[in-house]
This record gives C-alpha cells, structure tokens and sequence, in this order.
C-alpha cells in the first residue's frame, strides 16, 4: 500500500549516520517497491547475536553520557527521569512495579513473528526498558491513546487506540521516541520484505502496514526526526550486526517509499482506470464480484473522502473539494491502482 504523508524531507537533505563508503550506492535514485527491494539486499542477512549477547550489546548499543540505561520507556529528554536503571546491577529478575528492573523490550513483538530468529534478536527493534512498562504495553500495537486506562511515569500511555482507522487497545510511547519506535517498524518491514507476509500483527496485513498503520508511522518519523541518540546506536548495532537501517541514514527514503506520490507498482496489478475530469472521478475496473475501496489523500497524505464499497464501474462527484493535487487509490482483493489527479 502506499498511504502516508508527503514528508518536507527531500533528497537534498545529507545523510545523517556514517555508513561505509559505496554501501548505499545500488540504491541511489530509486524509489517505491525497487529501493525498498534493493534495501533489503544491503542489510540481508546480517550477524545473527545470541539471546545471551544482548545484554552486553545493550552497554554498547544503550549507554547514556552518565553511563546508565537509555531507556524510552522511562527517560524525560531534558528533564529529569523519575528513575535511572544501571547495567548489570539492575538487570531483571523479579519485579513488581516500575522501576524495579529493566529487561529486553522487542518493539515489534516476538508473538507477530513467532518468536523465531534472526527476527528475536535483531537489535535494530531490540531496547532495553522498564520490565513493568514492558510487560503492561505486552504485544500491543503502537498507536495513540485518548483515554488512559494506564500511564508510565514518563508519559507513556496504554488505552483504546484514538488514530483515525484504529479502534483496538494500543501502547503510546512519549513524543520524544515516537520517531525512533516508527524507524525501527519500518526497518523490520524491509530487512524481512520476503518473511513479513507470513507473519500476524495487528498493524499489518499481506506483508504490508495497514492504512491506519503505515499513516501512524509515516507521521511520527515526520514529527520526531532523527537524532543524535539514532546515530550513534545505528553505528554501534552496524559494529555488532554488520548491517544498518537506513532510514536513520537516509529518512528521506521513508517518502520515497511510503510517500503518496512515490512510485507505485502496483499500479499495472489489476486492470482498469481511473480518470478525473470537470470534478467527477471515474472508474471502470473488471472485477468479478467485488466493490472495491476508494480513498483520496490531499498533498499532505491525508485521507480526504473514503468510499469502501463502491461498484467495479462508478462515477464520484468531488466539486465540494478545494483546489489541489490529490491522489486516488483503489483497493482490491486483486491488487492497487492509483492516480494523482488535479482539482
């Protein structure tokens, strides 16, 4: 699918991480499924760590200036935490309440894979956290919370899920490392592009994010960019996995693949058209028993009007839209067909 917003980040931004010289170089100047295609071949396979590695992984990977754990679920940027873990010291064991221990957090949760390698001990979606907030987001999806039904005491909030097109429970991770938490799903969509169909998460479906999904992730790489924290722990994961995520390198391919109007492929998978003219938009597709789904997205990627059913061969009236550039998507059973159109 290729929902999402139409990001500011352009490629004339520089590259932010320090990967080796040449090592991006198959991948210039592509865009949609082609570089995301080529992505996965630059980062697969990577060394696989042992479960018994992570630990000492995490001193290299986690470590603030001051020596203690970076950890997200409880940290406060520029403010001050209400705990701070120690390595080794304050290793879980048995816990009861926040701020006891910190354990291993698999941000993309170990049920939606199977709990099977390399995918368990990938450090680029491995953080070590406090193991009550760990244990109380459990397999949740990341979303956005309107009313809390728990909160960790650096914000983070667990509840029915607000995002428009999610409605389950969800786990919300403070602003500050939303971005990272975003990154870490989209590199796991990438580095496992040829398993990701085979697996059961809630955020995705046929090895792709959901709308309401890939819209969620898509935003929250634009509001909390990469940092300084990203850099350094992709430089040291590359030092221990010999591969990187490349959208802490380059975020600006986030767009390039997800964006509204990146190169779509799926364009030639079902056959059919789609045509604007004097505010009506067409369509005339061949599909034997099935309404397909229409969305409109604005310029910025939001979803401006959705129609789920509509008929195979119909005709939408769209003159109450303000002037604009606005894609058009129809989804079918038997693929995706897109059109950007001028209002």
């Amino acid at each position: 699918m290729r929902t999402g917003l139409l990001f500011t980040l352009l490629l004339s931004l520089p590259s932010y991480g320090q990967p080796p010289a040449g090592y991006y170089d198959a991948a210039e100047g592509l865009s949609g499924d082609a570089l995301r295609e080529v992505l996965n071949g630059i980062i697969s396979p990577h060394t696989v760590l042992a479960n018994s590695a992570l630990w000492a992984a995490f001193e290299t990977t986690d470590r603030k200036a001051d020596g203690g754990v970076w950890d997200m679920y409880s940290d406060v940027p520029g403010g001050t935490p209400p705990y701070v873990f120690q390595f080794v010291t304050d290793q879980c064991g048995t816990y009861t309440g926040e701020g006891d221990c910190f354990n291993r957090e698999h941000s993309f949760p170990q049920s939606w894979y199977g709990s099977a390698p390399p995918m368990s001990t990938d450090l680029f979606h491995l953080y070590p956290v406090d193991a009550w907030v760990n244990q109380q987001r459990g397999n949740l999806a990341y979303g956005t919370v309107g009313t809390a039904n728990w909160t960790s005491a650096n914000g983070g909030k667990r509840g029915p899920c607000n995002w428009p097109g999610c409605s389950e429970t969800v786990f919300e991770p403070i602003d500050a490392y939303k971005g990272d938490l975003a990154r870490s799903f989209l590199y796991m969509q990438t580095r496992y592009l040829q398993q990701v169909s085979l697996w059961s998460s809630p955020m995705m479906s046929g090895g792709e994010f959901l709308p309401w999904a890939e819209d969620l992730l898509l935003a929250w790489h634009e509001q909390d960019p990469v940092s300084e924290k990203e850099v350094a722990r992709n430089n040291a994961v590359f030092e221990l996995q010999g591969n990187r995520n490349p959208y802490i390198d380059r975020p600006e391919w986030v767009a390039s693949i997800w964006g509204p109007f990146a190169a779509i492929t799926e364009n030639s998978s079902i056959s059919g058209s789609i045509w604007y003219s004097d505010a009506i938009l067409y369509l005339r597709f061949e599909l034997p028993e099935e309404r397909p789904e229409l969305l409109i997205q604005d310029a910025t990627g939001k979803i401006v009007r959705q129609y789920p059913t509509l008929n195979a061969s119909a005709s939408v009236e769209l003159d109450d839209l303000a002037n604009g550039v606005y894609l058009a998507t129809v989804r079918t059973s038997y693929g995706v067909r897109s059109v950007r159109f001028v209002r």
